[in-house]
């Protein structure tokens, strides 16, 4: 055995820190919508608690009931969208909210190591990645990169924006629950939620998909 597979046998996976949330699966994904709400009535809690959850030591801890992988759009703001404050959601971001290998396994992190009980990926009104897969146009550096993952969702759906976004929101999330075995098993036990969602960014609304 070479000196890299020895280094690679010596390394494991972090031992989890078994779930900080003892929400179920389909709480905190209530817990989530009910958030969402509270922010397009414009009644946010969230922000009392910032001060006192960063004094009581965030910096050594996080305790994150659910994850999100939302799109990198600036308008996007998933804490604020689903009124949570610091520590409560796993977020990873990447334009078009589409399944990479990091991406899957920043989200079994999540997951196994940090006991979150939902995953949901958010997609969002007036995506401008799915627009450019629509378009198909030529584009600079390597933005093109995102098409074939975007593209079986403009195939199903059409070129209307807002039908493939929802479209490309569900495969996403289909193939996150499929393609990873840490979380397909979690979802056949019961410890673990993968659902798609819509943002409403006129109006601030999240729609389950």
């Amino acid at each position: 055995m070479g000196w890299m597979a020895c280094a690679m046998a010596k390394l494991s996976f972090p031992e989890p820190v078994f779930a900080q949330s003892t929400l179920t699966p389909d709480a905190a994904l209530g817990r989530l919508m009910a958030g969402n709400k509270r922010f397009t009535a414009g009644k946010m809690t969230a922000h009392e608690h910032d001060l006192a959850i960063l004094k009581q030591n965030t910096v050594e801890k996080q305790e994150p009931f659910a994850a999100v992988l939302s799109c990198a759009d600036s308008r996007v703001p998933v804490e604020l969208i689903f009124d949570e404050s610091i520590g409560h959601i796993f977020v990873t971001r990447v334009a078009g909210n589409v399944i990479t290998a990091e991406i899957v396994a920043s989200l079994e992190y999540g997951a196994v190591v940090l006991g979150t009980k939902v995953l949901l990926v958010l997609g969002h009104a007036g995506c401008g990645a799915v627009k450019a897969t629509i378009q198909g146009k030529e584009v600079p550096g390597q933005i093109s990169a995102l098409y074939p993952h975007i593209q079986p969702a403009v195939d199903q759906a059409g070129d209307n924006l807002e039908t493939a976004t929802k479209a490309n929101a569900r495969i996403q999330a289909t193939l996150l629950r499929e393609s990873s075995t840490v979380v397909s098993g979690l979802v056949k036990e019961g410890k673990l939620k993968v659902a798609a969602a819509y943002y409403d960014i006129a109006n601030g609304s999240v729609l389950l998909l």
